[in-house]
């Protein structure tokens, strides 16, 4: 299976920036990593996607970010990332990333979840 971690979140104030990171591990002779995504989750609210990043890097970002946030990926590194600028208090939430994981020998596939790192924007 693939696995992913997420880091990089905290406190910051309204106008500032964090970079999160999300770290794919596991056996890439077996598994293939397709689409990646960021979502969020704020207190009280559903889960939202907020960004995403097809292999051939077409990107879609939440109306609320665009313009503000970026998602990236080094795939050498097997890393994604969610720069975030210019940070709102509504963004705070819980930000998770998901991967869409291809399993080779079957030619189906899983979304893969990370544990979440929460992002506070507060004076």
């Amino acid at each position: 299976q693939v696995l992913l971690v997420e880091s990089g979140g905290g406190l910051v104030q309204p106008g500032g920036s964090l970079r999160l990171s999300c770290a794919a591990s596991g056996n890439f002779r077996q598994f293939s990593i397709n689409t990646m995504r960021w979502h969020r989750q704020a207190p009280g609210k559903q889960r939202e996607l907020v960004a995403a990043l097809t292999p051939s890097g077409i990107t879609n970002y939440l109306d609320a970010v665009k313009g503000r946030f970026t998602i990236s990926r080094d795939s050498a590194k097997n890393m994604l990332y969610l720069q975030m600028n210019s940070l709102k208090p509504e963004d705070t939430a819980d930000y998770y990333c998901s991967a869409n994981i291809g399993i080779l020998s079957t030619g189906t596939s899983y979304e893969s979840w990370g544990q979440g790192t929460q992002v506070t924007v507060s004076s």
